[in-house]
């Protein structure tokens, strides 16, 4: 619904050298993403002036369709064209209508450009903005676009281009084209409380009082199958010149914000008035440590997961990381860590050791009260890992030799691939999955191990993985439907190797314990996770020590408190399993986090049957 009252009389705009009229801005817009109007002169455009920029001002239409589809208002772009101008003005305009994007994967935004003045109608006119959810409709809360086909992550991607489908827009059941229907309008979010951390440029995330999907206990927004949060919406940088809080976390509240929609930089986004406050901040500033606590027996054996994001002899942050494992974590009995750098870090050389770094890193802890960890790793070829150029980022475990060993020790190497030898038994502890396969082209290799208690009585297998990045992903709100899921093809291989590798132990014992751990990249509920239970037999954790779907999260990223991080278990492991998600990083600020991933504990029975 659009409100009736804040429109005050009908305008007429012709295209310059056709007998086709605009009756109103409305029109300009239409009920699809492209204007019907896109590269035409309008001429006698009335509009009334609800918001000024920096670079133009935002018109409104004085009568409304009283259809969903389409905006009443539209950006007038020209720096000048405004300045003797006033909020509150209605005016009559000639300009040209066009469709405008920075980026060839972004939606195009409907403007009227070469704007010139034909009179300025009145002065003073109130400017009411519109209420979300009480002047218009309720965001939806599930689906995107039609073109996603009810998955915005589902594979193939980018199977269709809004720009070149140009939809008719269906506000009620999808998000995007809920926001695009009020593209240049002046809106208010009441009762808004932020979903995500800010970003560089202080844009933050927010949903407002209306319904939403997703919510988790502390406030944010989480990413489930076929739901990833279409109802938020991104606030960006103050019209007025100001700057939003740098140190908003998820949860704060923000109170009430008005602004105008837009879309820039791959998003739709209200560009506010003046900056967001932070009226009150969620408690409690950080998370309690986990109750998963180690009995130093095989009956309750700990296990920790972590990606310690580019650690390496010099970080900065080594010291934090120490103290979550041992403060946080509560020194779990062995811990699986990504995005261990080599020793010198981003200097790009030949140097490819990362005995410094770990050395580095287990004598922190020492240092604080934690055990004294051992380590195994297996050093990469220079370069060939992915990450950042010459950090050689891998995968590394910690473990607590006062309650486990490896069994039988015979460290691989870089090139060797590892194999399933009858028992079952390894033929490298620890080794690497076909590290010569193009799978892992640029990515880390999942390195396996087998760990027993000191009696040698009760054994498990472990494979810590990080398998290829995101990147290269389009936005979720991007021209590409469904969104392109950067990397997922490699992640397909590289997880079909993995399961293909765990079925090989299986099929050698069915009772075999086997832990696969780390940072998968990706979600649960997509394709190469849901393949890779298929194959490989194994139980997310998440489910098997029932996790709250909504409290699986470890990572922030656009609205979405999202799970990349996971840990799958065979069904040996099952009984009695424990596991907690310790959000000592999502929830504090910024400037405060240490890492961009959330640490997660686990607590087995590993005893033999």
């Amino acid at each position: 619904m659009k409100s009736a009252g804040l429109y005050l009389h009908l305008l007429v705009a012709t295209l310059t050298g056709r007998s086709v009229f605009a009756e109103t801005v409305s029109e300009i817009n239409g009920n699809r993403y492209l204007s019907p109007f896109n590269g035409k002169n309008v001429t006698n455009v009335d509009g009334l002036i609800t918001t000024k920029g920096p670079n133009g001002i935002w018109i409104r239409s004085t009568v409304p369709d009283k259809d969903d589809r389409t905006s009443e208002s539209v950006y007038v772009f020209d720096r000048n064209f405004g300045k003797t101008l006033s909020v509150g003005d209605i005016i009559q305009l000639n300009g040209t209508v066009t469709e405008y994007r920075s980026n060839k994967a972004y939606i195009y935004l409907t403007e009227i450009i070469n704007p010139r003045l034909v009179k300025k109608v009145s002065s003073g006119s109130a400017v009411t903005p519109l209420v979300i959810g009480k002047d218009t409709i309720n965001p939806p809360t599930k689906a995107f676009s039609a073109l996603d086909n009810g998955d915005v992550f589902g594979v193939p991607n980018s199977v269709s281009l809004i720009s070149v489908t140009n939809p008719i827009l269906i506000p009620r059941n999808y998000g995007m084209d809920f926001w695009e229907s009020l593209s240049g309008e002046l809106v208010t979010v009441k009762g808004a409380h932020a979903l995500t951390k800010p970003n560089n440029y202080g844009d933050t995330w927010v949903a407002g009082d209306w319904r939403v999907t997703g919510l988790n206990s502390r406030g944010g927004l989480t990413t489930v199958d076929k739901d990833a949060n279409p109802e938020a919406i991104i606030i960006g940088s103050p019209l007025d010149g100001s700057k939003n809080p740098a140190i908003t976390r998820v949860g704060d509240t923000l109170g009430d914000i008005t602004g105008v929609v837009t879309y820039a930089f791959g998003y739709y986004s209200i560009l506010p008035l003046t900056a967001l406050n932070i009226i009150k901040g969620v408690e409690p500033a950080l998370p309690p440590p986990t109750k998963l606590v180690s009995n130093g027996g095989c009956s309750g054996i700990t296990v920790g997961s972590y990606n310690v994001e580019n650690l390496w002899a010099g970080s900065d942050h080594l010291v934090n990381i120490s103290d979550h494992i041992v403060n946080y974590l509560r020194s779990p009995d062995l811990v699986f860590v990504q995005e261990i750098q080599d020793d010198n870090g981003e200097t790009n050389d030949a140097v490819v050791s990362t005995n410094l770094t770990l050395t580095t890193l287990t004598s922190s802890i020492v240092s604080i009260g934690g055990p004294e960890y051992q380590f195994a790793e297996i050093d990469p070829v220079d370069d060939k890992n992915g990450g950042a150029p010459g950090g050689n980022i891998r995968t590394a475990y910690l473990y607590n030799p006062d309650i486990l060993q490896l069994r039988k020790p015979n460290l691989g190497s870089s090139t060797k691939a590892n194999e399933v030898l009858p028992g079952p038994e390894l033929k490298y502890n620890p080794g690497l999955i076909d590290p010569q396969n193009s799978a892992w082209t640029a990515s880390r290799k999942p390195l396996v191990a087998n760990f027993e208690t000191l009696d040698g009585k009760n054994s498990f297998f472990t494979i810590n993985v990080h398998f290829g990045s995101k990147g290269g992903s389009s936005s979720i709100e991007g021209d590409a439907r469904p969104l392109v899921n950067g990397g997922v093809d490699d992640r397909q291989g590289q997880t079909q190797l993995t399961a293909d590798f765990v079925a090989k132990i299986l099929a050698k014992d069915k009772k075999a314990k086997i832990i696969v751990a780390g940072d998968f990249n990706e979600f649960a509920f997509v394709q190469p996770l849901e393949n890779f239970k298929d194959v490989s037999h194994l139980r997310d954790l998440d489910e098997a020590a029932n996790i709250p779907e909504l409290e699986r999260y470890t990572y922030l990223f656009d609205m979405n408190s999202q799970e990349l991080d996971h840990m799958y278990i065979s069904q040996a492991l099952k009984p009695k399993a424990q596991y907690e998600h310790v959000h000592i990083n999502t929830w504090v600020t910024k400037a405060q986090q240490i890492s961009d991933h959330d640490p997660s504990v686990a607590k087995f029975n590993i005893c033999k049957n």
